[in-house]
């Protein structure tokens, strides 16, 4: 996300260097189990010729492996050139203020994609939501490369993905969470809050997620899934804002905690940690749903 500032945690300051990855690959290929159970025929068969035209070993070839693929992209040159991580990391989330919610100021006020250029090399400085929308314009338009088209379907693929992840979505002058310090059941050494919710929440779902996408599509309900399929890239942010803001960031009833270094930092209890799972659980699921929506409605 955003450049680190001096932390006085230096467990927190070493994991700053890092982008953190929205769900991780677990979480990911959760929401895209779900949403291949949703693909209407003629959208999954679209799907299907398009991933089995591309060639690229950056991730696995099926549809649940390639919504991990834009993670994979943009790390695959940051120790090097730094071309492909600069050129999309700021794609993966939206940062809304959680003292001030300002939407477009979040989305840089939404930068142009110039006429007749690929949304692929669109601005460096664009958010999820644009990103989203160009990319399933182009899924949609006859016109586009098939190229091109694959690199749409797979990022739409991640990023819808990365929209739910209620971090992605919000910002309080922390990285996205990324400098809150956070212990939370056995742990002793600190983590930060972005990482818990990238990761440790959905491993405790369990350790096989097509398992655990299987079994979280059970529970959707036709009811639920026709409601949670309506809406905007846009909408859709704000309502993972409003998770963040009072789950995530509601530390309510929590313990703070002091480093040997006077750091700062949040104790997470039992009742913190059911919340959140919930939320996680919800998450994944509409996620899946809402990926299936934009890719039924783009190929149709």
């Amino acid at each position: 996300m955003r450049p680190c500032g001096l932390l006085v945690l230096g467990v927190v300051a070493a994991l700053c260097a890092r982008d953190s990855r929205a769900w991780g690959d677990e979480g990911h290929e959760i929401i895209a189990v779900i949403a291949y159970a949703h693909l209407k025929p003629s959208a999954r068969k679209k799907v299907d010729a398009l991933l089995g035209a591309d060639k690229n070993k950056l991730s696995g070839p099926d549809f649940v492996s390639r919504a991990t693929w834009a993670d994979k992209y943009r790390d695959s040159d940051r120790e090097t050139t730094k071309l492909r991580y600069t050129a999309t990391h700021n794609w993966h989330f939206v940062d809304i203020e959680i003292d001030s919610p300002n939407l477009d100021a979040a989305c840089s006020n939404h930068p142009q994609l110039p006429a007749g250029t690929a949304a692929s090399a669109g601005p460096a400085d664009d958010c999820v939501v644009d990103k989203i929308e160009q990319f399933s314009a182009e899924l949609r338009d006859s016109a586009t490369s098939k190229k091109e088209k694959i690199l749409a379907l797979k990022f739409l693929e991640h990023f819808v993905g990365d929209l739910h992840q209620p971090l992605h979505a919000a910002d309080h002058k922390d990285r996205g969470g990324n400098e809150v310090p956070v212990l939370y059941r056995h742990r002793t050494v600190p983590d930060n809050l972005h990482a818990y919710w990238d990761r440790q929440l959905v491993m405790r779902l369990g350790k096989d997620p097509r398992a655990v996408g299987a079994a979280l599509n059970k529970k959707i309900t036709k009811s639920h899934a026709a409601d949670w399929a309506k809406g905007t890239p846009a909408e859709w942010a704000m309502e993972s804002f409003s998770k963040a803001k009072d789950v995530a960031y509601n530390f309510t009833g929590e313990k703070s905690f002091v480093d040997e270094h006077g750091g700062r930092g949040e104790r997470l209890n039992a009742l913190y940690d059911n919340r959140a799972l919930r939320v996680v659980r919800e998450q994944l699921s509409k996620g899946g749903i809402r990926l299936a929506a934009v890719l039924n409605h783009a190929l149709k």
